[in-house]
């Protein structure tokens, strides 16, 4: 069983539904309260483990919002030349706007992932606003993990939208404007970086499904990536590759998906199987006829380009093609319902109650960040170091041809291939200055209809109502 299995007392449920008037501050549903719950580390504990439920999201289908990350490769990966849905991309369904870049501010899955971070912070506000009662020995972990767990939300949000409001605190059901009022992105930034400065000063290592010091270092240095700090990301990547840290790669790449928990994995979201409320239904969506939506996230042919030129032994464990539809292919990462020629196993009985883990941290983004680090907004480096990074990576993919330069494309393309299908492909594009270039090329070679406006997601429209104002509209939408 994995180290995190998200079991909510009954009395805690205040925290596990957003209200419908302000995400921000959930109403109890019961008689007890925040302030009234929290008196021992026992309690403060289950209040940690319902911000990692708020990650880890719903897998009923049957709710309208806080899926959380089981949303995220609509808002990521869909809208890069990685991935697309295989229905008609006309139309005008939620799922369709990400791959032709026709979003719309009612966008639902657009709501649902800005309102599920919104609820995560909200978790953690929670905890570390009720700190006082922690004991001594535990007080700076609850701290470490609740601002870890508080800036992994805000990063993802000020990506995606932009300005966002910024709430540090449990605040009142009619503070609308701190609810409602869009605070700079570089303040943002800030504050992100305060949270995790604060993670790596009270958290040790150990943990997989949980924070950790390793895996506050691993934001904090693609944080540092993002707004142009390339001597701390340096700093950070080198911390954990010391050997001393225990992280290396797995040998075998089909072993970082599916032997939980191994050496390679910094952080990641733990999942049980066949448990509605533990499982994860986005790995069975993205193949045909299993999961709640069939055939979205299926791989580009710009992707299988990709693979052919760069994959090398990770192409068998990262794309297959459709059985049932041979001209498409594949996410192969996460198979729920299993795959008896790759070997592996079905990872439960309803493939669409998955206990698949998501990873969103692993070592070999650390040393390909660290590649980066090095590179420090260059075209290209011939750094000893960094060039001993990229070839720890790909001598794992059995590319064992040793480069004397690496540039930004190369670095983009081992990144894509490496870590293709888990999120990273926008972002990184974003970072390394060319999501107008490719994503633009990207969409005239298929007729879809990308403008520089649709690298920011709209602020939900449902939000931008309920604020009677006070929130204004990213351009273009």
């Amino acid at each position: 069983m994995k180290f995190l299995k998200i079991i909510i007392p009954m009395v805690f449920i205040f925290t596990a539904i957003s209200c419908s008037k302000d995400f921000l501050e959930p109403q109890p549903t019961s008689a007890v309260s925040e302030e009234g719950y929290f008196k021992t580390d026992e309690e403060l504990e289950s209040g940690i483990l319902n911000m990692y439920d708020g990650i880890q999201g719903t897998n009923d289908r049957s709710t309208s919002s806080n899926h959380s990350i089981q949303y995220e490769f609509y808002v990521t990966e869909m809208r890069t030349d990685n991935t697309r849905g295989k229905g008609a991309v006309d139309s005008d369904a939620d799922q369709a706007q990400f791959v032709n870049y026709n979003i719309r501010a009612t966008n639902g899955i657009v709501a649902d992932y800005y309102r599920s971070m919104y609820n995560i912070i909200y978790r953690a506000n929670v905890l570390l606003d009720n700190l006082g009662v922690a004991s001594d020995a535990n007080r700076a972990r609850f701290e470490g993990e609740a601002k870890f767990v508080r800036a992994y939300a805000y990063f993802n949000l000020v990506r995606l939208y932009g300005d966002v409001p910024l709430v540090d605190k449990v605040i009142a059901p009619l503070d609308t404007e701190i609810s409602y009022t869009r605070i700079e992105s570089s303040i943002i930034y800030d504050f992100i970086e305060e949270d995790l400065l604060s993670a790596v000063a009270n958290l040790g290592d150990g943990y997989k499904n949980r924070a950790s010091k390793a895996a506050a270092e691993a934001l904090l240095a693609k944080v540092y990536l993002t707004i142009g700090e390339y001597s701390q990301a340096q700093t950070l990547c080198e911390s954990i590759m010391k050997p001393a840290r225990g992280f290396s790669l797995e040998s075998n790449f089909k072993d970082v998906f599916y032997n939980e928990g191994n050496d390679e994995v910094i952080f990641a979201v733990g999942y049980e199987p066949d448990l509605i409320k533990d499982s994860q239904g986005f790995s069975s969506e993205w193949l045909n006829a299993v999961g709640y939506t069939a055939g979205v996230n299926y791989v580009t042919k710009e992707m299988r380009d990709a693979f052919d030129q760069y994959g090398g032994d990770r192409t068998l464990y990262s794309i297959r093609q459709d059985v049932i539809q041979p001209s498409e292919y594949q996410v192969a990462k996460y198979i729920p319902n299993g795959d008896e020629n790759l070997g592996i196993a079905p990872i439960a009985s309803d493939p669409r109650l998955a206990g698949n883990d998501w990873i969103v941290l692993r070592y070999a983004d650390v040393l390909l960040m660290h590649v980066e680090a090095i590179l420090a907004g260059a075209e290209a480096t011939t750094s000893s170091n960094a060039i001993a990074s990229f070839q720890e990576v790909r001598n794992r993919a059995g590319i064992t041809t040793t480069v004397a330069t690496i540039t930004k494309e190369d670095l983009l393309n081992e990144r894509r291939v490496e870590l293709a299908f888990e999120n990273q492909r926008f972002f990184d594009l974003l970072r390394l200055g060319e999501a107008q270039n490719v994503l633009s090329a990207y969409a005239t070679e298929n007729g879809y209809n990308f403008t520089s406006t649709t690298l920011l997601l709209p602020i939900p429209s449902s939000e931008i109502n309920l604020s009677k104002g006070l929130l204004e509209q990213n351009p273009g939408y």
